[in-house]
């Protein structure tokens, strides 16, 4: 890693910025008054791609849909000529729709008589090559390599076929036939004389043919085409839950309940099993795998995270099989505070690293946390997320609430970390030191936002002799962080954050919402 880069990224998270005011910027697939959300349409996940030109989600229905940056398509791509003009672009990321296709059919396994879902589970982007756009697509148990290229459409332009003779025969072609009044040959036949150019004996006329003419082909309109290069299929006996992508760009993970597995992209039919939780007798089995991430910048290193709380980094140089970990991240509870939701609430649903690697997102239910990976004693900063909730725990379980996996994210500088809750909800935390940035926004045109100030003295951790920073979150029970109603119907579950800006993308049910500051 290099030095001055962590030095940079260390100091950003140690000075507090001012809270940023978040304003509505685009809606895609927004639902008329008295519409209802079809099941298939909900999206189950989005991605930005490295560079923050192109959007990909996925939704229950097995479609994936790209956007892309809308300077993209009226400057020419080029971000980098883009900074050279004089004029400006504007000064939020806008994006338009760019295509969409069917990434996952309904399947069914006879062998083990299960049904397997279309959803889309995970989409990552892959490196681009030759201006074609490369990305990683699963469902429950199927991981397909997709590229999306545009085509150029050819079209023949010039041919010695007379339309009128060739209408029943030619009528591909007859659209491109030249409308000149010259008089063409039907076929290579010379109309006033009985030879046929097509004949055993290959003659020709006296004189030749004057008029013959080879076709021309012409590039005419372009088109997406997106086409399943690879297949990566038959290596997980349950649910994939993570896929991520090596900073090598030869290699990805795939990661189940109870393993992970290790790709390389341009091999489909062989992965290499590098985790393996599964116990000999299944009865004995305390945690399952949650979610699984590479680090961003060592190809070596990658991190998963527990039902249990915690998180574990691996190193794959250590051994092939990485039963053992390099270091573990948890935070223990006082015996006198576990309740029968403690290890429920305690599982993680999702973890991501900051581009530099040095600091490690989580989200359990209640809470999101930010570790640094040289500090394996507690977390450097706990945000409150669904503290006001705890009274309700009760009825969260018996609706299944509980179990709901919230995603999670980081700004490109760090500074900032963002996610999902109920009632449509999501929540933005300033991540630098002494920060008491707490933003709540509704995914909807005209976002209720509130802050939420912090407590100024920190609490110290239990488990550590570092500060442990705790920002709380709304407390009045029954209530969400607006004061509204709380409905557990509407969930935020997946959002993303511009790798390069401060612009958030979320889905609320089958509509995609994009804020920026």
């Amino acid at each position: 890693m290099n030095g001055g880069e962590s030095e940079e990224v260390a100091s950003a998270v140690a000075s507090p910025l001012t809270p940023q005011e978040w304003k509505f910027s685009q809606v895609f697939g927004e639902l008329a008054v008295g519409e209802e959300v079809q099941e298939v349409d909900i999206i189950s996940t989005l991605e930005f791609n490295k560079s923050g030109d192109h959007l990909a989600t996925g939704d229950r229905g097995g479609r994936v849909v790209l956007f892309e940056h809308t300077d993209m398509k009226e400057h020419g791509g080029n971000r980098r000529d883009l900074e050279m003009m004089d004029y400006s672009v504007s000064r939020h990321p806008e994006f338009r729709y760019k295509t969409e296709f069917q990434s996952h059919e309904p399947e069914f396994d006879y062998l083990k008589s299960l049904e397997i879902g279309e959803k889309v589970n995970k989409i990552r982007w892959c490196h681009t090559a030759n201006g074609a756009l490369f990305l990683l697509s699963s469902n429950e148990k199927t991981i397909k390599l997709w590229k999306v290229q545009e085509k150029k459409v050819k079209k023949i332009y010039d041919m010695n076929i007379d339309s009128s003779k060739a209408a029943g025969n030619v009528s591909a072609a007859s659209s491109s036939v030249s409308s000149t009044p010259k008089q063409y040959f039907t076929y290579g036949s010379f109309p006033d004389c009985s030879y046929n150019c097509l004949s055993d004996d290959l003659s020709f006329p006296p004189g030749g043919i004057p008029s013959l003419r080879l076709p021309v082909a012409v590039s005419g309109d372009t088109s997406l085409v997106a086409r399943s290069r690879r297949v990566y299929a038959h290596a997980h006996d349950y649910h994939i839950n993570s896929v991520s992508n090596n900073s090598d760009g030869e290699t990805f993970i795939s990661a189940d309940d109870l393993r992970i597995n290790l790709w390389n992209l341009e091999i489909s039919n062989q992965s290499f099993n590098i985790v393996d939780v599964k116990p000999a007798n299944m009865e004995e089995l305390t945690e399952v795998i949650t979610s699984a991430v590479f680090h961003p910048t060592r190809c070596n290193m990658l991190a998963y995270s527990s039902s249990k709380g915690s998180i574990r980094l691996i190193d794959l140089r250590q051994s092939a099989l990485c039963d053992s970990h390099s270091k573990i991240f948890e935070e223990q509870e006082e015996p006198s505070s576990r309740t029968f939701f403690t290890e429920i609430i305690a599982s993680i649903s999702d973890i991501k690293f900051a581009k530099d690697g040095r600091y490690i997102l989580s989200r359990d239910f209640m809470t999101l946390k930010l570790w640094d990976i040289n500090m394996d004693a507690g977390p450097v900063a706990t945000f409150q997320v669904h503290e006001h909730l705890r009274p309700k725990l009760c009825d969260l379980y018996d609706n299944d609430s509980i179990f709901d996996k919230f995603e999670c994210c980081l700004s490109g500088d760090g500074q900032r970390a963002a996610t999902g809750s109920y009632s449509n909800m999501f929540r933005v935390f300033g991540c630098a030191l002494g920060s008491t940035e707490a933003t709540f926004l509704e995914a909807s045109k005209n976002p209720m936002r509130k802050l939420v100030h912090a407590p100024s003295k920190p609490s110290r951790s239990l488990c550590s002799s570092f500060t442990h920073v705790v920002r709380r979150g709304a407390e009045s029970p029954g209530v969400d962080a607006s004061g509204n109603s709380f409905d557990s119907t509407k969930k935020l579950l997946h959002l993303a954050w511009h790798p390069s800006e401060n612009s958030i993308a979320c889905a609320a049910a089958n509509s995609l919402y994009m804020y920026y500051a």
